[in-house]
Formats: C-alpha cells, structure tokens, sequence
C-alpha cells in the first residue's frame, strides 16, 4: 500500500535549511585538490563512486538508497549497497539534499567503516552541484558531507540565472559533433556554472555537468567523460539500474520493460542491509562499447532541481 505523501515543510524549517546551506556553501572547493587529478590519464586513480535514490511508484515515503563502487579504468563493479529508506523530508525545488543526501552519506559512512579499502576516491552523483539557484546543489551538499570530490551530472538543463533550452542552446548541441565536445554553461550574471556534455559519439543528448567538490570544471568533464560507456557515466548508471532492481525484488514490483540494461556483478557487497544482487549477467569489461552497443542505454532518475 502507497504511503502518505509528506507534506510541505514549515516556514522556520525552510529558513533553516537555507541557512545551512549558506554554511555548508562556504566549504566547497571547486578546485582540483587530489594528485590523480591533475594527470592527463587520471594515474592514481583506482575507484569511481557512483549514488542514486530511486522512487517506489505511488509511494511518495519509501525509497531505494544506492551506492556502488566501480574499478577505474576498468569500471567492473566491486561494491553495492542498496537499502530502502524511509523519506521524511519533502520534495521542494532547490532543496532536494535535505531529502537525499543523509541517506547517501550514511552508505559513504558504512562503506567506509565496513570495507575501507573499497572507498570510492570520487564520487558522480544523479544531480547538479554549483548549477543551482543557490550554487549549493545535491552533488555539492553530498561532497562537503563527505569529504569527496564530487561531479554532478543532470540528464536535463537546470534553467538558473538566466540558463534556458532557447534555440541558442540548441544550436550548440547540434555543434556537438563527438564524444567529449562541450559547450560552457554561461549564466546572465557571466559566471560558467557548468558545461554541456556530449558524452558519447552515439549519444546526441548532452548532460550537464557542474563541480560537487574538491574538482575542477575541466577535470569534472573529462572524469565524466571517461566513465562513459553510454550516455550516462557508468557509476551513476550502475546505481539507477541496481537501486530500481532492488525496488522490485524487495516489493515485487513489475519487472522491467524489455530491453534494460542488466546490471554487473558486484565482486563485493554489504550486509545487513535485505536483499541483494540478483544474480544479473556481467557488463562486457571494455571501457568503451564497440559499433553494436547502444550509446543510449536506459538510464533515468531523480533531477536535482
């Protein structure tokens, strides 16, 4: 049965959670802070985070929590956790940290108590991070958390200071010729809040790409990028596919429409949480798929707003 939806949350708690983001703001970096970093081939780095929150249909309370880990540049998953939770914040434009990000950092803080050694070095998140209306958004709430470097990467066009899907910006996808072009995301105010992606050579959707924490707008693109077999980057695919297939084995729920990408294998997975992999068929391990894969492989989830 369908829980109560939450209703919307009380003037001096929305004051409240202005204010924190105001604070927790004033910690983010959006500087490369880390040695792999800086190297042209990301030398140093051994393993992508990648979270996401998927939704029980109808049910506007319960929710699926997912954190995977992935190898890099292998990107072969080697941790899962995915647990439902129980939401008790709303959902309110420009506020969706206070209803996601607790949940996403408690995995990041299990993780890192339970199997140190498989704690992702950087983690891409479902969302935006400084293309914000408040430069404060889910990618950047869960890096300060944290204490990771952060990317967001939103599947749709945030429109912030002035930002609109005009028939300008659709110009300059049509410019995106290839895997890896990008535009910048230049606001009224002539601040660059992001860049628009064109991810893969199949894949004529850009996403959006906006710095969490502790990274570079360069680097934040050019980590995405490599994490691409589709469209979407692998460590956020992997934890959409993985937290909707944990939805239907725990609830029994529908299967899914013909066609979804099947998630890999987990070398290493949690307790204690109920459930777990279904015994799903693994990915094949090349970093980039060849001519017959689809660049557009089902991929869809919460939007940070």
């Amino acid at each position: 049965m369908a829980q109560e939806a939450i209703g919307p949350p009380p003037e001096e708690t929305l004051s409240l959670w202005k204010r924190e983001q105001a604070l927790l703001k004033a910690r983010v970096v959006d500087q490369d802070t880390e040695a792999w970093q800086r190297d042209p081939a990301f030398a140093g780095l051994q393993r992508v985070g990648g979270v996401d929150v998927s939704f029980v249909k109808g049910d506007s309370v319960r929710a699926c929590a997912s954190l995977v880990v992935l190898s890099y540049p292998e990107l072969e998953v080697l941790y899962e956790d995915s647990r439902l939770v129980h939401l008790t914040a709303p959902y309110l434009s420009g506020f969706l940290a206070f209803r996601e990000a607790p949940f996403l950092a408690d995995a990041v803080r299990r993780l890192r108590e339970e199997a140190p050694s498989l704690a992702p070095q950087v983690l891409l998140v479902d969302g935006n991070g400084v293309l914000h209306p408040r430069g404060f958004g889910v990618a950047c709430h869960l890096g300060v958390l944290t204490d990771l470097p952060c990317v967001g990467v939103a599947k749709k066009l945030l429109q912030v200071d002035g930002l609109e899907k005009d028939a300008l910006h659709q110009d300059q996808i049509r410019l995106l010729r290839a895997g890896g072009d990008s535009f910048p995301l230049t606001g009224r105010s002539g601040a660059v809040l992001g860049r628009a992606l064109r991810s893969h050579d199949g894949s004529s959707k850009p996403l959006y790409i906006s710095v969490g924490h502790k990274m570079s707008l360069e680097t934040a693109v050019r980590l995405t990028r490599s994490c691409c077999r589709f469209r979407v980057p692998e460590p956020v695919r992997q934890a959409d596919i993985r937290s909707r297939d944990f939805i239907r084995r725990t609830l029994g729920a529908p299967p899914p429409a013909p066609g979804r990408e099947r998630a890999q294998r987990p070398k290493a997975r949690p307790t204690g949480g109920p459930g777990g992999p279904s015994g799903e068929d693994r990915a094949p391990a090349a970093h980039s798929p060849g001519p017959s894969t689809p660049a557009e492989a089902p991929a869809p989830g919460a939007q940070e707003q």
